[in-house]
């Protein structure tokens, strides 16, 4: 028996964001308009984990540990990749 509507249907394939995604997402677009000459990356970080609950924290340091190796591991495939090919582009 499906209790689910179409609309939980459908919504239930699309991607949920964290706490901190969406507080993430908020500070961004309030830097966009308030900041429109531009603004640092870290600023975003830095309001979007300030302003999340103190028991949403250690999920937003985990995913931002999480992102930092991502980053860290494909830097290292690339510079792997492009010094197998004799370091020319």
């Amino acid at each position: 028996m499906n209790d689910l509507t179409p609309f939980d249907e459908i919504t239930a394939k699309l991607p949920q964001l964290s706490a901190f995604q969406a507080v993430w997402n908020e500070a961004e677009e309030l830097l966009t308009e308030t900041h429109p000459e531009g603004f640092e990356v870290e600023e975003i970080g830095r309001i979007a984990f300030d302003c999340l609950p103190d028991e949403e924290k250690p999920a937003a340091l985990d995913a931002l540990f999480y992102c930092w190796w991502t980053a860290l591991q494909s830097d290292r495939e690339r510079r792997a990749a492009f010094e197998a090919m004799g370091g020319a582009l």
